[in-house]
């Protein structure tokens, strides 16, 4: 096997703090170009353009209820009712003094009615209706452009297309709309003492876990994962398979290789491929945590342990993600907690625990997962969020506001 006799560890590298790492990420990974697609294939994706009407919604005076149409200054007064205007239809002819037309949910109002007075509020005799109140001017229509107006800007440059995204471009008829796609994200472990699944464990051996994890997590967070497999700690190998990696996907994430043993490798394959932006973090679990570009692609190097390499995802492949797919300069969305519990920890680095989420009176309640260590996966399974832990101070007292990233949807 191919042995480098000098190589990069992680004390070539000074540290960055965790601000400045996300400064290099913001700096060097850009939206991919943007392409053109049928608007149905859109939800999740941003839009590279704005979204402008060509015409009005509704495009006629519609009513909002099942009732009757007729003209508001002639009071309670009985109306002889002259025809009925259901839903989808063309206008009946105008309205004229005196009358009333029965008008569904939705259906065009009458020319000469200017209210609709609901059905349960009349009173009718064969032919005839009254309104049990006096109707005023506009009730119960929606004019012309009530929703939308001609010519309006409904959806800015930059929105993610969400459910409501895509009904306003079926209104205004954008049937294809340009968007910024999927980044394509190659996933590549490394370690000579990983085996797959099903496998069975020989002496020295363990299960694969980390590429199936951060597979799982880039096709949750709407990228499209390239599974670039499992390669033992042998940097010919390792090269290739960067470069194969770097040539088929818009970034490339590896894990394992990146800390301080004698057969890790990546860094120096890093250096010598592309430029290392970053290669030492001061947080807590992650600190050999790695970003490149290697001929303008994305490469994250992340630790190997588990809970390391899925901590790595959130902090620094979610924010490229978010960039690729057309969000420039995107951020965490931290949301203020306070702890349930004092936290003893080693201070001196930036820590981010796993948390599980409870509101009391209006606040958010944070518990830890219970044991932290960067082996210990399960300190993920059922978490809320990632609370960020300050540098300072080897107890962190209970009720102390910290900022919290949400992993999933918590219920109010």
């Amino acid at each position: 096997m191919e042995s480098i006799s000098e190589h990069l560890t992680p004390l070539d590298f000074p540290y960055t703090e965790i601000e400045e790492a996300w400064e290099h990420i913001w700096a060097h990974v850009k939206p991919l170009p943007a392409v053109e697609m049928p608007f149905q294939r859109t939800p999740g994706l941003v839009l590279a353009e704005s979204i402008r009407a060509r015409e009005p919604f509704p495009p006629f005076p519609a009513s909002t209820v099942d009732g009757y149409a007729l003209r508001s200054a002639e009071g309670d007064a009985w109306r002889t009712i002259v025809g009925e205007q259901r839903i989808g239809t063309p206008a009946q002819r105008p309205l004229q003094p005196g009358e009333a037309v029965w008008v569904a949910t939705g259906a065009v109002v009458p020319e000469g009615a200017d209210a609709v007075v609901e059905v349960e509020a009349s009173l009718r005799e064969g032919s005839r209706m009254r309104p049990r109140y006096v109707p005023t001017p506009g009730h119960n229509i929606r004019p012309v452009g009530f929703d939308i107006r001609g010519d309006e800007e409904v959806l800015l440059r930059g929105t993610r297309i969400g459910p409501a995204e895509v009904g306003v471009l079926a209104t205004v008829n954008a049937l294809r709309v340009r968007v910024h796609p999927r980044p394509r994200v190659a996933v590549i472990s490394t370690g000579d003492e990983l085996v797959p699944p099903g496998t069975p464990l020989s002496p020295g051996k363990i299960r694969e876990s980390n590429r199936y994890t951060l597979l799982a997590a880039v096709e949750l967070y709407g990228g499209e994962a390239v599974d670039r497999g499992s390669h033992p700690d042998e940097p010919s190998r390792l090269r290739a398979a960067l470069i194969d990696a770097v040539a088929s996907a818009d970034m490339v994430v590896t894990c394992g290789g990146v800390s301080m043993g004698n057969r890790d490798y990546l860094k120096t394959l890093l250096a010598e491929l592309g430029h290392i932006h970053f290669g030492r973090v001061r947080v807590k679990p992650g600190k050999p945590a790695t970003f490149a570009t290697v001929q303008g692609t994305p490469v994250f190097s992340l630790p190997g342990n588990p809970v390391s390499a899925l901590v790595g995802f959130y902090l620094y492949v979610l924010p490229a993600m978010r960039i690729l797919g057309g969000t420039p300069g995107w951020e965490h969305p931290w949301t203020p907690v306070r702890l349930a519990h004092p936290i003893r920890r080693e201070p001196g680095r930036v820590e981010f625990q796993r948390a599980r989420l409870r509101r009391e009176g209006g606040t958010w309640w944070a518990e830890t997962t219970g044991e932290q260590a960067s082996s210990r996966l399960l300190s993920f399974v059922g978490a809320d969020a990632l609370i960020r832990l300050p540098a300072e101070g080897d107890i962190i007292p209970q009720g102390t506001e910290v900022p919290a990233f949400l992993l999933r949807l918590i219920p109010f």
